[in-house]
């Protein structure tokens, strides 16, 4: 049983378990919000069950490695169900497989094979999955705590040190996640965007070959862009500092500048507009519609220009 790819009976049914994501990261920066996903796993008597929060915010800023770096703080075996639009009930919990023998084997997902050694599972951009999936976890994340496999026609209980979560990324390209649903993944945990030094800092650790001069260049980038609210994250940075490292390294006989170079690079990843970050976020607002606040009983009595108005600073 110390083999990460391993059968288990549950019910008179053999199921081979998933392995164990091996991957070791570090979390950079905003030690809060990993004390906080830590406290909602805690157990604090013997009728206290753990909480499955919600990791919210923008593509590319470290959701899933705060998960990562949570689950290795407390030394537990971690496993990545990836949530896409298309998932069904069974592949969130047991597969049946047609072995060349011609018998059916059943294989669990990361989540079972979580709940049964366990283990930490973070459901990955969780609401790209669609309501029927999500409907097939409602007793596993209130305090019955089991799934059933239709499938394998077997109820499976969560192991006590059985832990999850679950990411979300704010953007638009997700379902709407039923209240139900939502009422049993708490609390929300919101991830911002990283301040200077740490973002330097995380970018570093990922790409120690870089020089100080593109480090710098893309770190303030980075930073002004969030200013404006632009949503480019460090993991736009990376590919900035990689394509722009690649071409410098490329061109040896007759280089360009460092600038030009990085210039390109920011181009090619997040497009020519991204070289006039002002003029990006000014279309980004008109795009909007600059949209005024719902009328108020003083938009009717008063004119903008009136003193009495109630937004006037006169």
């Amino acid at each position: 049983m110390t083999d990460n790819q391993r059968k288990v009976n549950l019910d008179g049914v053999e199921v081979n378990l998933s392995r164990a994501d091996a991957t070791k990261p570090e979390w950079i920066g905003q030690e809060e919000v990993l004390k906080q996903i830590l406290a909602c796993w805690l157990v604090v008597a013997e009728k206290d069950l753990p909480l499955t929060p919600r990791i919210v915010g923008m593509p590319g800023i470290g959701k899933t490695t705060l998960a990562m770096s949570a689950a290795l703080e407390r030394k537990q075996p971690l496993y990545i169900f990836q949530c896409t639009s298309d998932t069904r009930p069974e592949d969130l919990l047991i597969t049946p497989v047609l072995a060349e023998s011609g018998k059916i084997s059943y294989h669990a997902s990361p989540l079972v094979s979580a709940m049964v050694t366990g283990g930490i599972c973070i459901l990955d951009e969780g609401n790209r999955m669609n309501e029927k999936s999500w409907a097939s976890m409602a007793p596993l994340f209130d305090h019955r705590r089991y799934v059933e496999s239709i499938i394998a026609g077997i109820q499976i209980h969560a192991h006590r040190e059985f832990r999850a979560c679950v990411t979300m990324n704010s953007d638009e390209s997700t379902f709407e996640i039923p209240d139900y649903i939502l009422s049993r993944l708490q609390p929300t945990l919101q991830l911002s965007m990283p301040n200077l030094r740490d973002e330097l800092a995380i970018l570093k650790y990922h790409l120690p070959f870089a020089e100080d001069d593109l480090l710098n260049m893309t770190v303030e980038f980075l930073q002004r862009a969030h200013q404006l609210d632009l949503d480019f994250s460090p993991r736009d940075g990376m590919h900035i500092l990689q394509y722009a490292i690649k071409r410098i390294r490329q061109d040896k006989t007759h280089p360009l500048s460092k600038d030009s170079y990085w210039q390109e690079a920011v181009s090619r990843v997040l497009g020519e507009e991204a070289l006039d970050l002002e003029a990006l976020a000014d279309g980004k607002r008109r795009a909007l519609g600059n949209e005024r606040m719902p009328m108020g009983l003083g938009d009717f009595f008063f004119g903008e220009d009136s003193p009495l108005h109630p937004d006037s600073d006169r």
